[in-house]
């Protein structure tokens, strides 16, 4: 679990703008046809290139999963730009901008959002999670939305852990490059006495081009890439990765008071 770039910085290619670093992480799920608008195409296009910001930011107010997150945490922080690089960096791998985000904010969002397609039961475990800690972390909604909204009640528990830990932001350690995909060392979820874990790391195939188009530039051994759907989409520095997982373990510990 304990992974750390072995990149310099002269090597760090520069940030990519908001909008551009929000769809990187959206391809992943869209291209399967799970969240956002119907137009993976476009969407990879534009974000392989970035040459039209605006048709980014038009197809991400699409997805109406992550968007309301990014939009709750841009207020709490009076960033007037939902696509602020760190706002959409707060939301995929997590940052202080998540503790301006009050339990009430965050209570009121879900209960507009969710509160109407839940029983009351449903509703009082969903409702708990503001109090107990919940930011709107992308972690939070794949650990704790997804449970409380009936996945859980309406799969086998394996199938369940295959796809929060499938639509959770992953971390892996890259050790080659096979055609268009990467062989990566990556950290999975598990369940231990009936509670979420990280467990121990496994090799496995991780997509990361189209033809040779992707988002990751130059790629090296030991670098650590995020991983969204079995999608690689970006490479991370030490900082990125720490908060990566400092983020994801308080939503598991979150996640587990209730599972």
């Amino acid at each position: 679990m304990h992974l750390a770039p072995t990149r310099t910085p002269d090597a760090i290619r520069p940030d990519p703008a908001g909008p551009v670093l929000f769809a990187r992480y959206a391809y992943g799920p869209n291209r399967l046809g799970l969240c956002g608008p119907d137009d993976a195409d476009a969407l990879f296009g534009e974000t392989s290139d970035g040459s039209d910001e605006r048709e980014l930011r038009e197809l991400a107010r699409g997805f109406d999963g992550a968007y309301p997150y990014l939009e709750l945490i841009a207020q709490a922080n009076a960033i007037a730009d939902t696509l602020d690089r760190r706002v959409v960096e707060a939301y995929w791998l997590g940052s202080t901008l998540l503790d301006s985000v009050t339990p009430n904010l965050l209570g009121e969002s879900l209960r507009m959002r969710f509160r109407p397609r839940l029983g009351q039961s449903a509703w009082k475990w969903l409702q708990a999670s503001a109090p107990s800690g919940a930011k709107p972390v992308h972690a939070f909604h794949v650990l704790d939305v997804f449970p409380k909204v009936g996945l859980m009640r309406a799969e086998q528990a394996d199938r369940v852990l295959e796809t929060m830990d499938s639509c959770r932001i992953r971390w892996g350690r890259v050790q080659d490059r096979v055609g268009d995909t990467l062989v990566v060392n990556a950290v999975p979820l598990t369940l231990i006495d009936g509670k979420l874990d990280f467990g121990p790391a496994r090799i496995e195939r991780v997509t990361a081009w189209r033809d040779g188009h992707g988002f990751l530039g130059e790629v090296r051994p030991d670098d650590v890439v995020s991983i969204h759907w079995s999608w690689a989409c970006d490479v991370l520095d030490a900082d990125q990765l720490g908060r990566l997982i400092v983020w994801t373990k308080r939503q598991l510990n979150i996640a587990n008071e209730t599972l």
